[in-house]
């Protein structure tokens, strides 16, 4: 019998890095996602094809079982190599986890484009630990790290406040449904962040300002919730760059890229790519944008789960 898994894509609202040391972080699944789907072969091993949004073939291999014995190095490059990798620390969890060695097709499939950043490692990992029936949150820990958020995302229906307390994670689900909210957009910003290298530039700066910060987002994370005008709004969304701004001593991303914008821009997750999301009083605002080729704009409403 075919076995079907699921899991939504995420934006980070609030609590950039800072969720990482307990901040309090507002996060939303995303309509998009990535199923994967499990399937009888017969062809030995485990034949693997990962499908874009539109159909086409974005990796395919073959695994034999011997390969899942292999040595990897530390941090593999090839995506081969990375699964298989995904695929041992599952073993790890679950050492019954294909200990049949069935004959077996898998297909994953996104439902948004792979450079958008909302979660296609996320996404194949919480659906690889459903396939293995192993815990989301430590196969990340042991493959990819993070803080999680991701994870919770995938398998949530309703956006979330998220945080880690004693290193575990704290999910609360919620409601964010702005009164304003056809005025808010995600734009992609034409290139993929790397959230390994992100944290690592994180984890490089000073820390003596990061507690005070950290209680900065955790109030701005509960009062966006109960914002009911977009001056308002705006206010807390600039707040929140100058913070994290400043924690990773670096200028905000519309001072970089968009200082003569009217409007506000929050970036989200990693900085310096992905989307970001911004305010716009009409859509004549968002020629602003296009007019310098950032063509990928999402309304609110058709970006959140």
């Amino acid at each position: 019998m075919n076995q079907r898994f699921y899991g939504h894509g995420k934006l980070l609202i609030t609590g950039e890095y800072l969720v990482l040391d307990g901040a309090l972080a507002l996060a939303i699944p995303t309509q998009k996602g990535q199923s994967l789907v499990v399937e009888k072969s017969e062809k030995s091993g485990i034949s693997w094809l990962s499908l874009k949004s539109d159909g086409a073939n974005w990796f395919s291999t073959h695994l034999s079982y011997n390969d899942l014995k292999k040595e990897l190095p530390k941090q593999p490059k090839d995506p081969k190599d990375r699964l298989i990798q995904l695929i041992n620390a599952a073993q790890q969890l679950n050492p019954y986890f294909l200990e049949q060695e069935d004959p077996l097709k898998v297909t994953t499939t996104l439902e948004f484009e792979s450079n958008w950043g909302l979660g296609s490692s996320s996404t194949l990992i919480y659906n690889l630990a459903k396939w293995a029936d192993v815990d989301a949150y430590a196969l990340l820990e042991i493959t990819f790290g993070g803080s999680g958020y991701d994870i919770a995302c995938a398998s949530n229906h309703t956006p979330i406040l998220y945080q880690l307390k004693n290193q575990k994670p704290r999910i609360l689900q919620t409601q964010f449904d702005p009164v304003f909210k056809n005025q808010l957009y995600f734009v992609h910003l034409n290139k993929k962040q790397n959230s390994r290298d992100a944290i690592a530039n994180y984890r490089e700066q000073p820390t003596e300002h990061i507690q005070n910060a950290i209680e900065k987002v955790s109030g701005i994370s509960e009062t966006l919730l109960t914002c009911e005008d977009i001056m308002s709004f705006k206010a807390l969304l600039d707040a929140h760059e100058r913070i994290v701004a400043s924690i990773l001593n670096r200028s905000t991303i519309k001072q970089e890229l968009f200082s003569d914008y009217s409007g506000s821009i929050k970036s989200l997750g990693g900085w310096g790519g992905d989307f970001i999301m911004v305010t716009a009083a009409n859509t004549n605002d968002l020629d602003y944008f296009t007019n310098k080729g950032y063509t990928t704009i999402i309304p609110f409403a058709e970006m959140i789960y």
